[in-house]
C-alpha cells in the first residue's frame, strides 16, 4: 500500500446536550486532561475537547444519546496504583480487571455512562 496510518488522532465519546460542564469536571478534575478550544465552525455543535500529552478525547453531543458501554478507548498510563488512589480521592468509581495477560487495568465510566479502559503494561 502507498499509505501509512500514523496514530489515532482522537477518540470521540458521545454525551447528551448541555453536559459540557459535567464533562469538564470529569476529564479535567478527575483525569487531569486540559480543555482544547474547538474550531469556531464546530462550536455550534456543542460538546467539548480535551487533551493530555498526545491523547485527545472529544465529547460530542448526540441525540438521542446512548452511552458506549462496550466500545471504548483504552488509555495507557504509568503508575496505575497512584491513579487509582487519585480517583478514589475524587470519588470516581473504577472496576479492576485482570483478564488481559501482561497488563493491570481498570475501567471507569464517564458521567454519561461511556466506558473507558485505563491500563498499565507490566
Amino acid at each position: 500500500m502507498s499509505f501509512t496510518f500514523k496514530q489515532i488522532d482522537h477518540v470521540q465519546l458521545a454525551a447528551p446536550r448541555g453536559s459540557e460542564d459535567e464533562a469538564r469536571a470529569f476529564f479535567i478534575d478527575a483525569l487531569g486532561f486540559e480543555e482544547v478550544e474547538k474550531p469556531e465552525a464546530l462550536k455550534k455543535n456543542g460538546g467539548v475537547w480535551f487533551q493530555r500529552g498526545d491523547i485527545q478525547i472529544h465529547i460530542g453531543v448526540e441525540e438521542p444519546f446512548n452511552p458506549a458501554k462496550k466500545a471504548h478507548p483504552a488509555l495507557e498510563v504509568t503508575n496505575l496504583d497512584e491513579l487509582m488512589k487519585h480517583l478514589e480521592g475524587k470519588g470516581v468509581a473504577y472496576k479492576q480487571d485482570n483478564k488481559l495477560p501482561g497488563a493491570d487495568r481498570i475501567y471507569v465510566t464517564d458521567p454519561f455512562g461511556n466506558r473507558i479502559e485505563i491500563l498499565e503494561w507490566q
